[in-house]
């Protein structure tokens, strides 16, 4: 299939306050393991506010391949009859999963620990990205990689053992995905897997093993680890999942009724999980006006609205430790500190330069494009607050087909002086398909 397309700038200009009150879709990285868990499980899981965006479709589409019935009954709301742990069909085609890192590496984990060949291939971003993380600790549990692209990248081909070897593993940098991989494989392994983590990363995947049924047990390791004990080859057993709205897609609307002035909006079950809201934590440390009200449990997961009004912002250091809990979330935070007064240094951000692109590189090179002084000293990078005044603005910003620098550019054009320009939108459908029409409906300009 060809990835080419034509690219579609798109184009933020200011205009009044934000006023309103909306939800955005459901969590991706949730999302994404519905279908995973839902594959893996034995009986019909019921599945409502699934994120309908690109990525979750192709790993719906892979878990159709290997063997689950898949059923859309409405919006967001679907039915999934799993195979069981061990029950995967030998696939008869090609898993391409398109932009989907997340699908990607969690379904290798799945796929890995099972004795049957699996091909993964994505597009020209997926193709870039590294996977021999992944491929690590799968070798260890006796996966054979067949092929793979230099440096481990797709396509790749895996090769299952007849019964995958528990492992005990460290990742070598704080990544859910690592995490997620293992365990999962984990699963068709007898005995116990282990993943041990020197930072603890989003901890979705624990969860939703729980709430499977499986037998899996968190407890602190060091100063801000975790270490996970999976006991091996559980019967799953189906079980409903309510999506909550994901803090990631909620940071632009959020970040936007920050820095427009006079805006007042409320964002609707929102995931509070404390492991992925490093950046509400962030923003409110820099004078950040975000009431929490109505907090919820769904699923093991807590939820709560967001009311967010305009805010004179301060620039602050964000510690390295917290990026794991906002790794997606620093273009966006970038955003918010060109509009503070003073300097904001985010530090530690390694793990930015190997996602859809080089993001710390996109960020800093599209902040100097809309007239911000900024700065990458080692692995932190530095942005100099307008001091409240308007920020330039212009264009066009490079994307680098990356989904979250063109969501992030366009909140800023809606409070710079300028309009601002991305070169191609087209890849905001992976994850957030309804962001231009949730951004006007709340007062924007995007066009």
């Amino acid at each position: 299939m060809s990835h080419d397309h034509e690219p579609a700038p798109l184009t933020a200009r200011a205009g009044g306050p934000l006023k309103g009150r909306v939800r955005v879709p459901g969590d991706k990285s949730i999302s994404h393991r519905a279908m995973i868990f839902g594959l893996l499980a034995i009986g019909e899981t019921r599945v409502s506010g699934l994120l309908e965006g690109e990525d979750v479709m192709r790993t719906a589409a892979a878990a159709r391949t290997l063997g689950a019935v898949v059923h859309h009954d409405g919006p967001g709301s679907w039915r999934v009859q799993g195979v069981g742990v061990g029950g995967l069909h030998q696939p008869e085609d090609i898993l391409d999963f398109g932009n989907a890192g997340t699908g990607s590496r969690l379904m290798m984990g799945v796929c890995g620990s099972h004795p049957i060949t699996t091909t993964f291939d994505g597009d020209a971003s997926l193709r870039k990205r590294p996977m021999r993380r992944i491929l690590d600790p799968l070798e260890q549990m006796g996966t054979l990689v067949v092929s793979q692209q230099e440096g481990g990248r797709v396509p790749l081909t895996l090769r299952g053992p007849q019964e995958a070897i528990p492992i005990v593993y460290r990742p070598p940098v704080a990544s859910a995905q690592i995490k997620s991989a293992v365990l999962l494989a984990g699963l068709a392994a007898p005995g116990e897997t282990t993943v041990i983590e020197a930072e603890a990363t989003r901890d979705h995947t624990e969860t939703m093993l729980a709430h499977f049924g499986a037998e899996v047990t968190v407890t602190p390791e060091g100063a801000h680890g975790r270490r996970i004990v999976l006991k091996g080859q559980p019967e799953l057993q189906a079980a409903p999942i309510v999506v909550p709205a994901d803090p990631s897609s909620a940071a632009f609307p959020l970040v936007a009724g920050l820095i427009v002035p006079g805006s007042d909006i409320l964002l609707e079950s929102v995931m509070t999980n404390p492991l992925r809201s490093g950046l509400l934590t962030t923003l409110i440390e820099m004078g950040a006006d975000i009431t929490v009200e109505r907090e919820a449990n769904e699923g093991g997961e807590t939820v709560a609205d967001l009311r967010i009004r305009a805010s004179q912002l301060k620039g602050v250091t964000v510690p390295p430790e917290r990026a794991p809990s906002m790794i997606d979330e620093y273009p966006v935070l970038a955003v918010a500190a060109a509009f503070a007064t003073g300097t904001t240094r985010m530090r530690g951000l390694q793990e930015l330069r190997v996602k859809e692109s080089d993001r710390l590189a996109a960020v800093e090179a599209g902040l100097r494009t809309a007239g911000v002084t900024c700065a990458i000293e080692g692995d932190d990078l530095v942005v100099e607050g307008s001091g409240g005044a308007p920020v330039p603005g212009g264009g066009p910003i490079a994307t680098h087909l990356d989904h979250r620098i063109a969501m992030s550019f366009l909140v800023m054009g809606l409070a710079t002086r300028q309009p601002v320009m991305v070169d191609d939108a087209l890849m905001i459908a992976t994850s957030f398909p309804s962001f231009v029409s949730l951004m006007n409906g709340l007062g924007g300009r995007i066009a």
